[in-house]
């Protein structure tokens, strides 16, 4: 059973977090989120922020935390064959009360159906926090549009400014 490679990406600013499923095997293999180059991600977020896109992993993070972006996965193992959300069995759920604990999150918004399933499923029960869900931005979801991926991501705005 693989185990989540990577420690979640935030800080004590962190208004909003986002949770995904399980690293793909592009993303493990560079060793970090969204890693597969046809992932509309951080092209989305990047979009919605008015900022050039994050290229490196160092331009990830510092991204992250400049638009006080908190960032995991709803799964700290499961069984899974390829990238596929579809193929996860077994999930194992990441415990995210220390990222609210030690943040400032306002809101958690889930990547994807099955993002949202498995929050709602392990994660929901041990926060009583709901979360949005929001249309994954895997190649994968090629009928959702560029412009719908940064309509409906733009639910994210409101928690990212100054104002309570």
């Amino acid at each position: 059973m693989p185990i989540h490679p990577f420690a979640p990406i935030y800080d004590g600013d962190s208004r909003i977090l986002i949770l995904g499923t399980f690293p793909s095997v592009k993303s493990r293999e560079v060793q970090f989120y969204y890693g597969h180059p046809r992932n509309r991600f951080w092209k989305t977020l990047a979009a919605l922020l008015g900022t050039p896109v994050p290229m490196t992993v160092d331009e990830k993070c510092a991204f992250l935390h400049t638009h006080h972006i908190a960032l995991w996965d709803t799964c700290a193992a499961c069984d899974i064959e390829g990238s596929a959300d579809a193929a996860i069995r077994h999930a194992i759920p990441n415990d995210i009360r220390p990222i609210l604990a030690q943040s400032s999150v306002r809101a958690i918004f889930c990547g994807g159906q099955t993002a949202g399933r498995l929050y709602e499923k392990h994660i929901f029960p041990l926060t009583g926090i709901p979360a949005q869900v929001l249309p994954s931005t895997s190649p994968a979801n090629a009928a959702c549009h560029d412009d719908d991926l940064c309509r409906a991501w733009s639910a994210i705005l409101p928690y990212l400014t100054d104002s309570d």
